[in-house]
């Protein structure tokens, strides 16, 4: 799996050179055989409906940043409410997990607002769907939690109960490789 990963990986960042213009996929690969862990994170993503590809570099760290590009919110990752508080306070229909559970278990870092404004300047994402976002703990005390979308070619970010859920709202996630 993982080889028919980095095949796909490859596809990906060839087809979208505008999401990283000054990168070079040898860089790339070169990392990904290097971390076999990441590699599985990948897979994951890959699984659960993200289509990761690479959309920057971090010079401090020297590691890529990949993003779940899919150009709708993760098939395999809706239905969600935001965090475990909010399952456990739901008393009937419950989904089957949490946003922050699941990027735990993948092992990725969900976007927040500034991840996903700069997600969106390089395509149109959640055209249809809406994505968690990370929400600030201030507001997660009072019940809240954020998601956004992209509607008339504008980002929106909005505010509903964390222990919402919604066929068409899933989360988009991140990791450093």
């Amino acid at each position: 799996m993982s080889k028919d990963l980095i095949e796909l990986l490859k596809q990906r960042f060839e087809e979208h050179m505008e999401r990283h213009p000054d990168i070079n996929w040898k860089d790339v690969a070169g990392r990904l055989a290097q971390d076999a862990e990441k590699l599985s994170i990948l897979i994951r993503m890959e699984e659960s409906g993200g289509e990761p590809d690479v959309i920057g570099y971090d010079h401090v760290t020297e590691r890529f940043l990949f993003v779940d590009c899919s150009k709708e919110s993760p098939s395999g990752r809706r239905s969600l409410c935001y965090d475990m508080a909010a399952l456990n306070a739901r008393k009937e229909n419950k989904p089957n997990n949490s946003v922050m559970e699941m990027a735990r278990e993948i092992g990725i870092g969900m976007l927040d607002e500034e991840m996903y404004r700069k997600l969106q300047e390089l395509g149109e994402f959640d055209t249809k769907t809406s994505s968690w976002i990370q929400t600030p703990e201030r507001i997660r005390k009072l019940g809240g939690a954020l998601f956004a979308d992209y509607r008339y070619k504008t980002v929106f970010v909005y505010h509903n109960g964390a222990s919402s859920y919604y066929a068409a709202r899933g989360f988009r996630g991140f990791v450093y490789v």
